[in-house]
């Protein structure tokens, strides 16, 4: 059964707030998609050089992650599109921008692919560059007249390992079964060195493991991610 109605030779595009976004959020379909022949494609918004809890984030060290992510997953092309290194680079303020960051970015954007999916954050994330990447990126998918800007079919928002704490609360009504790919996720997962967290964080690899498995067995599978249905239109 192909995934999310998607066929071998259509294009699914993945916009990340972050490098590790893309992974945390919806790494398990990403594999599950290629395996199935679809050309993936990724963007990363931003990555800035700023004090992080448990460490630092180093823009070097987290776009070699991210590089080395999306290889483990099968990606076709990835972007880093905002590379912040003083640490002062705030989204919020350029939400025409990064709305056009979307539409038109040359090597991952609407125009230049024009993706059958467009797997976004969520709106009810908790943390703020999410947010406002979720509603640029929304703005981007609008409707459009079909000779003037692409507009995917199938738009949906995938969950942050840490949006469990949401102001929002949304239908997570669409599944994919990410058990026979749950490795190719872990394997990804492990190239974040440097964002990965031990013991009782959301982002411990037992506890991102755990999380899927709750998704899974509630259908009966092993593994799944769960996402928001924004648009389904076939």
């Amino acid at each position: 059964m192909s995934v999310l109605g998607l066929s071998a030779g259509e294009r699914a595009l993945v916009v990340a707030p972050h490098p590790d976004d893309e992974t945390l959020g919806c790494g398990g379909t990403i594999a599950r998609l290629v395996a199935d022949g679809v050309d993936v494609h990724v963007l990363a918004v931003t990555v800035r050089a700023a004090p992080m809890w448990g460490g630092v984030s180093d823009p070097v060290v987290r776009q070699n992650e991210f590089i080395q992510a999306c290889a483990a997953l099968g990606v076709t092309t990835q972007a880093m599109a905002w590379i912040d290194e003083t640490g002062d680079l705030d989204i919020a303020a350029r939400p025409r921008a990064l709305v056009e960051l979307i539409e038109q970015h040359p090597t991952a954007s609407l125009a230049i692919l024009k993706p059958d999916a467009l797997l976004i954050p969520a709106a009810g994330g908790f943390h703020q560059d999410h947010q406002v990447v979720h509603r640029a990126a929304f703005a981007a998918a609008r409707v459009h007249a079909r000779e003037s800007k692409h507009t995917p079919s199938l738009v949906l928002g995938f969950r942050g390992v840490e949006d469990h704490w949401c102001a929002q609360e949304e239908p997570w009504r669409v599944h994919v079964n990410t058990s026979a790919h749950w490795y190719a996720k872990e394997h990804a997962l492990r190239c974040y060195t440097s964002q990965l967290r031990g013991g009782g964080h959301p982002r411990a690899i037992e506890n991102i493991r755990t999380t899927d498995a709750a998704a899974g067995g509630a259908l009966g599978w092993h593994y799944a991610e769960k996402f928001v249905p924004y648009r389904l239109a076939y």
